[in-house]
């Protein structure tokens, strides 16, 4: 009774179009005074306050405001300059620019769409003055962003690690390290679902730094290149050009390398690298790029704090909904339900699978990770699925939700910088999200995927 007044309420405030966190709060209240009457609301400061003022939660708002800086210095374009100096001047570079760019990005930011929107800008005009469609251009780079919560530091591996802690223990650290190589499998996925992107002006070299300049400040080698996909388009210089960017870039290719450096040598704590990459970012875009103003200083931690407010809002919010679901045994029992279906292994993967690509669908990472872990990973655990398998797997299934609709912010972050109708971004989405699914599905059935570098390195 109290499962389907929880789980009820919240879809149909889905429905209704009640953001998810005033949904999961909303309909955890109802289900608290199913249980007992209105008395039962006052356990919720008590689970709200203690849910958020987690030590290892502390990384979230750190890490979040080290992505915001690092926009501001303008590390994420200088990131770009490198990637096109090294493989923009072959066919389809361009394309292949956006997931190297994305995945340096979101080594640092942690965020699908801070990933988005930090490249997005510069990227997507420059793929449609190359002569992408504009749907094309869209969705490449909306799911690109999508490996911003698997590619370590990621937000959604510290909230699995919390939420996953009363069932299985598995490190924060191990979960970075275990993301690497999927997170470059999905790269190298996109990689080839773009090389068969049709284009309207292949073979004809074109200037791109007009449109990658508008909203990010030009890009120098995007501003200063030419496409060379005809014979004789190379440039003498490109080695020269390469040297350059690369020098340019290294203070922000240095962060990823700081922060996860820091952690695996054990000098630092996930939640104290967040500060040492938010301080890092700061002493480089005040004294070694010189693009932050002190008067910005107020700007950027406010962009900040209001990343950060939502995310914990949803944690808050989600933990209220999980405080019910955990008293009433509610995850239990539909664990039972699941298993009792089948004792398969691998229907039990792909029942899983399903499962949470519907949800990513609706339901942002952080929601679906507190809802849906306890429900899915004792279920995954019973039927011989290491722990640290069962995060990769329900992150990058939560990944690709960031670009499935009706939820998926990366879309709508994309849309937005395209200025096209989302509707016409979804008709460019097939090849991407076909490779994104072809990765959820080796992630699944291969757990060395996500096991071999730990172990390897001994974490």
């Amino acid at each position: 009774m109290i499962g389907a007044v929880l789980f009820g309420s919240f879809f149909v405030l889905l429905l209704v179009g009640v953001p998810v966190a005033f949904a999961l709060g909303v309909a955890a209240c109802c289900a608290l005074v199913a249980m007992g009457g209105f008395a039962e609301l006052s356990i919720i400061p008590n689970v709200f306050t203690a849910s958020v003022s987690s030590e290892t939660l502390l990384a979230i708002p750190f890490f979040i405001l080290a992505g915001v800086i690092m926009e501001y210095a303008g590390i994420s374009r200088r990131l770009v300059d490198f990637a096109h100096a090294c493989v923009g001047g072959r066919k389809h570079g361009l394309s292949i620019v956006v997931v190297i760019a994305a995945f340096f990005f979101s080594a640092i930011s942690g965020s699908g769409p801070a990933t988005v929107a930090a490249i997005g800008s510069i990227l997507i005009p420059a793929l449609i003055r190359q002569g992408y469609q504009p749907r094309h251009a869209t969705s490449l780079l909306a799911t690109a962003g999508s490996m911003g919560i698997i590619v370590p530091p990621s937000v959604a591996f510290i909230i699995f690690a919390v939420v996953v802690s009363d069932y299985e223990g598995v490190s924060i650290v191990r979960l970075f390290v275990a993301g690497i190589v999927p997170g470059i499998l999905l790269a190298a996925a996109l990689m080839i679902a773009s090389l068969f992107l049709p284009r309207a002006t292949v073979g004809r070299p074109a200037t791109v730094g007009a449109g990658a300049a508008e909203g990010a400040g030009g890009s120098d080698v995007l501003d200063r290149a030419e496409v060379a996909d005809a014979p004789g388009g190379g440039d003498a210089r490109v080695p020269t050009r390469r040297f350059a960017a690369l020098g340019r870039a290294i203070p922000g290719l240095l962060v990823p390398l700081i922060i996860l450096g820091g952690i695996y040598g054990g000098i630092v704590t996930p939640t104290e690298s967040a500060v040492v990459a938010a301080a890092y970012a700061l002493v480089v875009g005040l004294f070694v790029y010189r693009e932050i103003k002190p008067a910005q200083l107020y700007r950027m931690l406010i962009a900040a704090s209001a990343q950060s407010a939502v995310v914990m809002l949803i944690v808050g919010a989600a933990s209220v909904f999980a405080y019910v679901v955990t008293v009433n045994e509610v995850a239990e029992k539909i664990s039972e339900l699941l298993l009792h279906l089948t004792g398969n292994r691998p229907l039990i993967v792909l029942l899983a699978v399903v499962i949470l690509l519907v949800v990513g669908a609706f339901i942002d990472a952080v929601s679906a990770l507190y809802l849906f872990v306890p429900i899915i990973a004792p279920v995954l655990l019973e039927a011989g699925v290491d722990v640290t398998t069962i995060g990769v797997l329900m992150v990058v299934n939560l990944a690709l939700g960031l670009v499935t609709p009706p939820v998926g912010v990366n879309l709508f972050v994309a849309a937005g910088i395209a200025k096209i109708p989302l509707t016409e971004v979804l008709k460019g989405m097939r090849p991407f999200f076909i490779a994104g699914l072809a990765v959820v599905l080796l992630v699944a059935y291969v757990p060395a995927l996500s096991n071999w570098l730990p172990d390897l390195l001994g974490f």
